[in-house]
């Protein structure tokens, strides 16, 4: 039985929590012991919305210990793994903390601030012999992974371009609204943006160059607008945006993506999975309807508990790349979208 402390309870750390509570319904070998937050708010039952509908159950909170600090948790509770979905620039410090502590680590994107303070972790994880796993979620998400395998398989033949999409509300709900302070989120760009950055390097691997136009609204926020332009060898035409300034209640949230083959297209968009083979008839792919969120939290413990390695999917190493391609894009925008090679 694996035994799990959850580090921040804000908007994603109450996703992570529905899982749990839902895994061990299941019967799944591990149970959630511990939250550790400074906020007191939240032992009183206070589960913080955002964007994306991630569930917001009642939750008997007498079930969990609670903790103001990690370290304290981890030693008291003799932890297996923490769960850390904090604010991005303590995601390196707490990580490697945790992992000098004797406990493995999962960790919410983006991997760090910097690919600098990632491989901080990575360092950590092969210095201590700990488990270490980025949350890159859409690596979990069963329409990107029909999509990674028709890309591999090469049953449409080779990439030919790409446009990938994600937007919505600007996000207040944040602990001292840490999400629209550059320094601490980086902004749109590496903290939303940043699933389109990860799904383009894990489908495409590094680009030879980026060129990114990003619009900040308010001082201080970092880009709340970014449109990206990523140059391969082979000419494919690969395309992202994202946009955080979408305000209006009948919007919401949506991601979306197109992907042409030399034989097809696979598009994701307004919530509807389809493929369009060339000259036949298009289909919706009979694919599981369960969110990335379940899957990666389950692959995480499963390694644990298998001793199997739990970043396969998910490769510390490329969860820093995608940082560095962000910082790469980042240096693009702040020089009106210059060319910059990798």
């Amino acid at each position: 039985m694996l035994k799990v402390g959850l580090v921040g309870l804000g908007f994603m750390g109450n996703a992570h929590l529905q899982n749990y509570i839902r895994l061990e319904k299941e019967g799944f070998p591990i149970k959630l012991v511990a939250i550790c937050d400074i906020d007191d708010k939240k032992q009183g039952g206070a589960l913080v919305e955002g964007n994306l509908p991630v569930g917001i159950d009642n939750v008997d909170f007498s079930n969990y210990n609670f903790y103001k600090e990690m370290e304290e948790m981890i030693k008291t509770e003799e932890l297996d793994y923490v769960d850390l979905c904090l604010p991005t620039y303590i995601h390196s410090t707490m990580a490697v903390e945790a992992m000098k502590l004797g406990a493995h680590v999962f960790c919410e994107k983006p991997m760090a601030i910097s690919s600098s303070e990632g491989q901080k972790m990575i360092d950590a994880s092969k210095e201590y012999d700990k488990q270490l796993m980025i949350g890159q979620t859409l690596r979990f998400f069963p329409s990107y992974l029909y999509l990674k395998e028709t890309i591999e398989s090469k049953r449409y033949g080779e990439v030919v371009g790409g446009y990938f999409f994600r937007g919505g509300t600007t996000p207040i709900w944040s602990w001292e609204n840490w999400l629209l302070q550059k320094d601490k989120s980086g902004g749109c760009l590496l903290d939303q943006h940043i699933h389109d950055v990860d799904t383009i390097n894990w489908l495409f691997g590094l680009p030879e160059a980026v060129s990114t136009s990003g619009k900040v609204i308010n001082e201080g926020n970092g880009y709340d607008i970014v449109s990206t332009n990523y140059y391969y060898p082979d000419g494919k035409v690969i395309h992202a945006e994202d946009d955080w300034t979408i305000n209006n209640d009948d919007y919401g949230f949506e991601m979306r993506f197109r992907v042409n083959f030399e034989k097809g297209t696979i598009i994701l968009e307004n919530g509807v999975f389809k493929d369009y083979p060339h000259g036949e008839k298009s289909f919706e792919p009979d694919i599981s309807k369960e969110s990335g969120y379940y899957y990666e939290i389950k692959h995480f413990a499963e390694s644990i508990l298998n001793n199997t390695q739990a970043d396969k999917r998910v490769p510390s190493e490329s969860a820093r790349d995608t940082i560095f391609l962000a910082e790469k894009e980042q240096e693009s925008a702040d020089q009106n979208g210059v060319k910059v090679n990798l």
